[in-house]
This record gives structure tokens, C-alpha cells and sequence, in this order.
């Protein structure tokens, strides 16, 4: 197609099928919601919210496959709405959670800024899952970026600190990925998906990986996780849980679709430092953070083995742990808007109080670790079936070596909330609204769903893995029974340790945060010191000059001594008569200045 001069755009929509569906991005109507919203009342606006991300999981789900939106803007080729089987599994669940969120923040008192400011998020994740090039793929990561750090920072108080090194890491993975990009461009002459097989190999794939390693958690690039998600409202942590990683995990299966080597035991190794931190954890939204990192593992894992069945089984764990993650987000939101504590070491026998919100934190519980007849079971078996078929041993150890760390996580998360002692903290009014109830019990179904009936998302997946995928072998279900009963062994066997520990395990933040405040307080103040310095220099010589032009006899005198010895009497007087006034002091100084420009231009 060719190409539109300057500013124009033209846009063109391109294969078969009900051809309006395709007409506009669903990410356009979700942000004119969120812009709409703070105007209506806070019952309209979240029926609203709530109506248009269900109807866009519709959306999806109807605008048939191969369906992309062209247009040319300042020369480039884009698309701004690209239809394949990838893009329409991350926009259903995308949608589907945006949904259920929405209809939770009601039920949990958020007001209508704090929600557009969420679907402003929703609206740009969807933007970036269905671009079908890499320059409006990061144009919509970016303003993601905007989005979730405004939803943090609307809850003011520590959310604020939270929030600008939430701003920081992201700015600082965004301009790797920019700058990968745009090496990629250079080498291939072109931003659209199909131009190449992924991202160009060598300096422009290390670059995009590393800058969405901070979107993922990479090790060592993840601390702003644990320090940001437990710090805004408890619905925006429900928002904050799902968008972020996973649109990292689609960029890194859209730029490496053979997988990569690396990946896959960064992906390992994540999965254990992620269970590991968890365990040490005692507060519910920090522990469950951690857990992002570490379930995120498993998909970067899939992603890197490379094959067709690890593929599936990847972006079949981001649409299950998308379910059981927001589930226990909402569940621990839950115990914190009854009890206004996120301390497990302050909770206790809640199952009493909160019996409903016990039974829907077992599904989810239960779903992350993999146990047989739930979700998590399913996609996480398929990522490590794949490294086991593989013949990628190292690796299928590590990753069953997370799979006991998630396992025993829950297990302590369970017994310090819901059975240990009595509460500790009182419960009052209901332990559910009607609201919480209806977002919590739709996702909790369908992680039983999907966990008994795993067909109704192997349709779902792109390419063929899903064919090769078989969850519900003797092996695989002795190996799910297997992993919790080694979790428990580790949980009874290292429960005092833990208590002792007090969950003040620190971090590679206890190193970065102070090197990055005294560092850049360092050179803030040395740069200062600096200049200060070279303008005392500069004034000082600016005084002296104008002082010397004033007083020359004095100048003179005070430079060469024998001109002072005086006249003949020897009364002490200057034998030359030097006195300037300000207009000829003035010239003296600018003629100097212009002759030593002169010789300085002869000479260069």
C-alpha cells in the first residue's frame, strides 16, 4: 500500500467476514468509556464499564481471523488492528477481566477517577494485543505505562513513592524496547509484524527482551512488583495483577516464536525466586506479588523451549492465571476491606467470619498450585511436559522446584488467614456483597471449568500445541498430588523458621533504592557544586577585570612594585598618570576580550 504524505492517514480493512466488526479497534470504545466516566454518577459509570468490557469479549470473539486494520501515518506502514488466533485469546481475557474488575471496584467502593484511570489501562492493553506492528504495539505499551502509574499514584499516601519507581522502571524498560525496535526497523526496513519472523536476532533482541524483562520480572528486574502492587486500592491491585506481565509474556511470544534458550531458564529460574520470596512473605498483596513473578516464569519458560506444545501451553497459563491471579487478589481485597489489615500474622480463623471467601480462595489457591481438576493444573502441566519431552532436564527439575514453593506459599497463606487460631480481627456487616460475590464466584467457576474441561480453552490457543497437550495422564496427576504433599512436608518442616523470619526478607531493592537515592543525590550535588564553583570562579574574575579597568595606577602597582617608587622628591606618586572612567573601562575590557577571540580564531 502506499504510503500517505506527512500527517495524512489511510486506512483500508482487509479479509473476509462481517467487515464493521473489524471497522474500529475494541480499544477505542473502552478508553472513550474511561474518558466518559468521571462525568456520570458512580452507578452509571460502572454499569457502563462493566457493559462495554463485556460486550468487547463479544467483540473479540465474533471479528473473524485474518481481519486487520492498514493505515499509513508520517510514512509508516501500521495496523491498527490485527486478528489472529493470539491477539483474540489475550483481548477475550483481557476484556472478561476488565469486565469482573470493574463490577469488583464497585463493590469495593472505588470512585469513578480511580476506574477510568483503570480502563484507561484495560483499554491500552487491548490496544497493544491487537497492533499488528511493532511501532503501535509500543506506542500502546507506553501508555500503558501512563495509565497503571495514574491508577496507582489516585490512591496517594505511600502508592505515591510506589508509584514513581513503578514510572522509573518502566520508563527504563520502554527505551530498550524502543531503541530494539527501532534497530529492528533499521535492519528490516519495516514495522509490521509480518515483515520478519520476529524480532531481528543479536543487539536489537537483547535489547527488547531486557526491556520487557522489567514487565515480566526478570530477576533482578522485578522488584518493582512486590513494591508496587500491594501499595494502591485493594481493586486497583486486581486491575494491576493481570495487564502489565502478561502483555510482556505476547511481546516476547510475538519477537521470539522459535523460543530461545535463555528465556527458557530465566524463565526457571524465575519460577523458583519468585515461589521462594512468596514463602517468606507475610503480607497477603506482597506475597501474592511475588507469585506473579514466579507464575510468569512458567510462561517465559514456555515461551523459550520453543516448541509447539510449550507455546500453547504458555499463553494457556496466561489465561489461566489471569482467572486464579485476580481471584486471589479479590480475596485478599476482600479480607482487607472487612478487616483493614494485610498482615496474615494479624489475621487468623477466618473461615468462621468469612467461610464463603475460604471456600473461593481454595479454588484459587488450589488452581496456582496445579493441583488435578483446576486450572493452573492444566497449562502449567503442558510447559512442564514440554521441557520434559524436551529432554531439558535441569530445567523440568527447576520448574517442579516451583511448583512445591507455590504449593507450600498457599498453604501457609491459607493457615495464617483462614484456620490458624481465632480472628483476630473483627469482621463486620456482611463478608460479601452481592457485587463481590457475583465478580469472585463468576472467576472461581471458571477455574473449575477449565481445570475439569480444558477443551473449552485448547479452541482458544493458537497454533497446534494444544493437540499434543493430554492433562489428565496417571503420571501427570501423581505428579500434582505428589508436589502438594511435598509442599506440606516443607511447610510443617519449615513453618517456625519462617515465623522467626517475620517476612523481612530483603531484596535487590535494599540495594538498588539506596544506590539510586544516593547516587543521584551524589551527582545532584556534585554537578551543583560544580557550577557553583566555576560561577565563584567566573565572578571573581569578572570583579578583578572590572577592578583593574577602574584602578590601573593601583594595578599596576600592586603587579609591578618598582612603578611605585614614585617621582623625583620621591613622594611616593606614580610616575605615569592612568585614570579610566566607566565607558572607557568598559571599551578596554571588550577590546582586550575581542583581540584574544582573534588570535584564538588565527591561530585554531
Amino acid at each position: 500500500m502506499a504510503s500517505s504524505a506527512g500527517g495524512e492517514v489511510a486506512a483500508s480493512v482487509t479479509g473476509g467476514g462481517p467487515e464493521f466488526l473489524a471497522a474500529v479497534p475494541p480499544a477505542l470504545a473502552v478508553l472513550a468509556v474511561a474518558l466518559l466516566l468521571p462525568l456520570l454518577s458512580r452507578r452509571v459509570g460502572h454499569a457502563l464499564g462493566a457493559l462495554v468490557t463485556g460486550g468487547t469479549v463479544a467483540w473479540v470473539a465474533l471479528v473473524p481471523h485474518g481481519h486487520h486494520l492498514e493505515t499509513t501515518f508520517l510514512g509508516f506502514d501500521a495496523v491498527l488492528f490485527n486478528v489472529d488466533d493470539l491477539s483474540v485469546l489475550m483481548g477475550i481475557i483481557f476484556a472478561f477481566i476488565g469486565a469482573t474488575a470493574v463490577v469488583y471496584s464497585y463493590a469495593t467502593d472505588a470512585d469513578n477517577t480511580q476506574t477510568a484511570f483503570a480502563l484507561g489501562y484495560v483499554g491500552t492493553s487491548l490496544g497493544a494485543v491487537f497492533a499488528g506492528d511493532w511501532l503501535t504495539f509500543v506506542f500502546f505499551v507506553e501508555l500503558m505505562a501512563i495509565a497503571s502509574t495514574l491508577l496507582v499514584w489516585h490512591y496517594r499516601g505511600d502508592a505515591v513513592r510506589s508509584g514513581f519507581r513503578y514510572a522509573i522502571w518502566h520508563g527504563m524498560g520502554g527505551s530498550l524496547v524502543l531503541a530494539g525496535i527501532v534497530w529492528h526497523y533499521a535492519e528490516v526496513g519495516s514495522f509490521l509484524f509480518t515483515a520478519s519472523e520476529g524480532i531481528v536476532p543479536g543487539i536489537p533482541a537483547a535489547l527488547y527482551a531486557i526491556g520487557f524483562g522489567v514487565n515480566v520480572g526478570f530477576i533482578g528486574l522485578h522488584v518493582w512488583l512486590p513494591d508496587t502492587y500491594p501499595a494502591p486500592h485493594i481493586a486497583a491491585s486486581v486491575f494491576m495483577c493481570v495487564y502489565t506481565t502478561k502483555t510482556g509474556v505476547y511481546a516476547l511470544g510475538r519477537a521470539f516464536p522459535d523460543g530461545h534458550l535463555w528465556l527458557a531458564y530465566m524463565g526457571g529460574g524465575m519460577a523458583v525466586f519468585g515461589a521462594f520470596m512468596a514463602l517468606m512473605q507475610n503480607d497477603m498483596r506482597r506475597l501474592l506479588s511475588y507469585h506473579i513473578q514466579s507464575q510468569v516464569g512458567y510462561m517465559v519458560a514456555g515461551v523459550g523451549i520453543g516448541t509447539a506444545l510449550s507455546y500453547a501451553g504458555a499463553f494457556a497459563h496466561v489465561y489461566n492465571h489471569i482467572l486464579y491471579k485476580s481471584l486471589l487478589f479479590m480475596c485478599a481485597g476482600a479480607i482487607i476491606y472487612r478487616t483493614d489489615t494485610s498482615d496474615l500474622k494479624k489475621l487468623g480463623g477466618l473461615w468462621r467470619e468469612m467461610p464463603l471467601t475460604a471456600i473461593i480462595f481454595t479454588v484459587a489457591a488450589l488452581s496456582i498450585s496445579g493441583f488435578p481438576g483446576f486450572n493452573g493444573f492444566v497449562s502449567k502441566g503442558m510447559v512442564v511436559a514440554a521441557a520434559h519431552y524436551e529432554h531439558m532436564n535441569t530445567l523440568w527439575y527447576i520448574l517442579l522446584a516451583g511448583g512445591v514453593g507455590t504449593f507450600a506459599s498457599f498453604i501457609k497463606f491459607g493457615y495464617y488467614a483462614f484456620l490458624h487460631g481465632n480472628a483476630q480481627q473483627p469482621v463486620p456487616g456482611r463478608e460479601l456483597n452481592a457485587f463481590q460475590k457475583a465478580s469472585m464466584g463468576t472467576v472461581a467457576v471458571l477455574c473449575v471449568v477449565y481445570g475439569l474441561y480444558p477443551d473449552a480453552l485448547f479452541v482458544l490457543l493458537p497454533g497446534t500445541g494444544a493437540s499434543e497437550a493430554h492433562p489428565f495422564t496417571l503420571s501427570h496427576i501423581g505428579e500434582g498430588i505428589a508436589l502438594g504433599l511435598i509442599a506440606l512436608v516443607v511447610f510443617v518442616v519449615a513453618k517456625k523458621p519462617l515465623e522467626k523470619v517475620g517476612g523481612k526478607v530483603p531484596d535487590v531493592d535494599a540495594v538498588y533504592n539506596p544506590l539510586a537515592f544516593f547516587g543521584t543525590r551524589g551527582l545532584v550535588v556534585g554537578v551543583t557544586e560544580l557550577y557553583a564553583a566555576v560561577d565563584r570562579a567566573a565572578v571573581s574574575l569578572a570583579l578583578a577585570a572590572m577592578w583593574t579597568a577602574r584602578n590601573p595606577t593601583l594595578a599596576l602597582q600592586r603587579g609591578v612594585p618598582q612603578l611605585s617608587t614614585g617621582g623625583p622628591d620621591g613622594d611616593g606618586e606614580a610616575g605615569l598618570e592612568l585614570r579610566a572612567n566607566i565607558g572607557q573601562s568598559a571599551f578596554l575590557v571588550v577590546a582586550t576580550l575581542a583581540l584574544a577571540l582573534v588570535v584564538l580564531f588565527v591561530t585554531s
